[in-house]
């Protein structure tokens, strides 16, 4: 599956968005080229096929479709419901904890295309997986519109970190469209990482928590010029004692960043917390932050807070003075905003990602 030349030709580019070629390092593979499915699956108790051939060979599969994410929702969900399902399908058996993380790659290689993908994830009661979902286009692409459907469920007492690196081209739309649900005692941590050009990515995923369960989305963004991130998430917390947290950090090189987000508290016991980081580096770009709390139960604890500025001067001066320069002491404040530590990653894959983000850094920080 991995030798196709055009893979190994982006190589690096695949690498900027934590897929390696080197297997062993994972416990399964999927790319999404253009149109074309290529999945390989090493590990017991795991399925991890290409969604056409899982809808073919699995019952149920189709029936699954669609069931989280409306299809008539708005536009781009029509757009993906009238083509056939491309993406990805994992399940994981009942008490599996998955090891080495499931990597997946959505990669453009044709200038100009409209890539849809239908992503189904299932994680069965106790099991855990770590994923690592990278997007990207190829190294002569500049534009495209990737549309993405993922539905994901999480059992009881089940883990899923859901990690997604982008690294698109600078002329390319992204509508992501996410639905989760979250069983009792389970738990869902999304993380999502960008720092390059894009024309525009839009994504508002919701998450449905259930008693004792919790979800939690993370992003790291860095926006350049001429870029726009729409991003936010909405959990419902529906079960007593469940528990949600959006995290935003987000810096603007002069491209505009959205950082929304809606939590939702129907039952008694409910925790969750709302931050909204920012950092503005000129007078080009702007930062909205947008947090909703919706309190429907008098027994729930819900907070947020924002804040959005500049990097201090004091800060400067004082990598300055540690022997660093104007250009290398911004460069490491920034690096330092996002930090992936915020993410909750187990150390061998934080140490990963932030080689991502150094690599994807390079020239544009």
């Amino acid at each position: 599956m991995l030798e196709k030349d055009l893979i190994l030709k982006e190589k690096e580019v695949l690498e900027r968005v934590g897929f390696v070629l080197d297997e062993k390092q994972r416990s399964g593979s999927f790319v999404l080229l253009d149109e074309e499915e290529m999945a390989s699956n090493y590990t017991e108790g795991v399925t991890f096929y290409s969604m056409g051939k899982a809808v073919e060979e699995i019952k149920g599969v189709k029936e699954k479709l669609w069931t989280l994410v409306d299809r008539d929702k708005d536009q781009w969900t029509r757009k993906a419901a009238s083509q056939p399902p491309r993406g990805y399908f994992i399940h994981v058996a009942r008490g599996v904890k998955v090891e080495k993380p499931l990597q997946a790659c959505f990669l453009i290689a044709t200038s100009r295309m409209t890539q849809t993908t239908h992503n189904l994830i299932i994680l069965e009661d106790g099991a855990e997986l770590y994923m690592i979902n990278g997007c990207a286009t190829a190294s002569y692409v500049n534009a495209g519109l990737h549309i993405g459907i993922t539905e994901i469920f999480v059992g009881k007492g089940a883990f899923l970190s859901y990690t997604m690196i982008h690294d698109w081209a600078s002329q390319v739309e992204v509508r992501p469209r996410t639905g989760v649900y979250v069983q009792e005692g389970g738990k869902f941590v999304s993380n999502y990482i960008t720092i390059k050009e894009s024309k525009l990515t839009q994504t508002y995923p919701e998450a449905i928590v259930e008693k004792n369960g919790a979800a939690q989305f993370a992003s790291l963004v860095f926006a350049p010029s001429r870029s726009i991130y729409d991003l936010g998430a909405r959990i419902y917390l529906n079960g007593e004692g469940a528990s949600g947290e959006i995290i935003s950090r987000a810096i603007s090189g002069g491209g505009k960043v959205y950082s929304k987000g809606h939590l939702i508290g129907n039952a008694a016991g409910i925790k969750a917390h709302m931050s909204c980081d920012g950092l503005l580096l000129n007078s080009e770009g702007s930062i909205i932050a947008i947090p909703e709390l919706e309190a429907n139960h008098p027994e729930v604890e819900m907070s947020h807070e924002a804040a959005v500025g500049k990097i201090a001067e004091e800060e400067i001066e004082y990598l300055m003075s540690r022997g660093f320069s104007p250009e290398q002491a911004r460069s490491l404040i920034i690096k330092g905003f996002l930090d992936p530590k915020i993410l909750g990653l187990p150390p061998a894959l934080e140490m990963e990602v932030n080689k991502t983000i150094e690599m994807l850094g390079e020239g544009s920080l």
